[in-house]
């Protein structure tokens, strides 16, 4: 029976794809939480599945010289949400990069969220979840959350017309437009940059 389970899962994650992230509660619907770590360890053991963190697995990308590739952040973080049913949202240095507004690739990414905090270390990458208030937390998920989050992390006057442009031309004009919606979730100082990025 257990064997019948590790072949479901591998169909499962075979059928996800290299480079798909998962928890045991991806596989909720397969059987019995004990089993599924059971079966899940038994495949990490197997060389078929990566564990990334406790209660986090990868089906990892190979890459002819590189052998297998770490996952993304974000394919992480995703998968750790879903787990734990709580919302992310990028912040800090993080959040800047992302949107190419800093060339500065931060030693660890910083992700908010409405619940617990703690620190995800995998690999040479360290993910630092923290818990934060709700208002923070209104626009997760949302392209507005991110510029919001990497505006902050820059402060005003180095939000400038240099790193404007880069936005303008890194959105298209409806990812733009959306900003304005949830322009009362930012704090006044950003509502005419936010305004200037939809008008385009």
């Amino acid at each position: 029976m257990t064997q019948t389970l590790e072949n479901k899962l591998l169909k499962r994650i075979h059928g996800a794809g290299r480079g798909s992230v998962f928890t045991p509660t991806s596989f909720a619907d397969l059987g019995l939480r004990a089993s599924l770590d059971k079966a899940l360890s038994r495949l990490v053991e197997a060389g078929e599945i990566r564990r990334l963190a406790r209660g986090v697995y990868a089906y990892p990308e190979k890459h002819p010289k590189l052998g297998e590739l770490t996952p993304s952040t974000e394919t992480i973080v995703k998968a750790v949400a879903g787990r734990d049913r709580t919302r992310l949202q990028a912040a800090g240095a993080y959040a800047a990069n992302l949107l190419g507004l800093s060339e500065q690739v931060p030693a660890k990414a910083v992700f908010l969220t409405d619940g617990a905090s703690r620190t995800i270390k995998i690999g040479r990458t360290t993910i630092e979840v923290r818990r934060t208030t709700p208002r923070n937390m209104a626009a997760a998920g949302r392209l507005s959350g991110l510029v919001i989050q990497a505006f902050r992390h820059l402060g005003k006057e180095h939000v400038t017309p240099a790193r404007m442009t880069i936005l303008k031309k890194r959105l298209t004009p409806e990812q733009r437009r959306s900003l304005v919606r949830d322009l009362k979730l930012a704090p006044a100082w950003m509502h005419p940059l936010l305004r200037e990025l939809a008008e385009g």
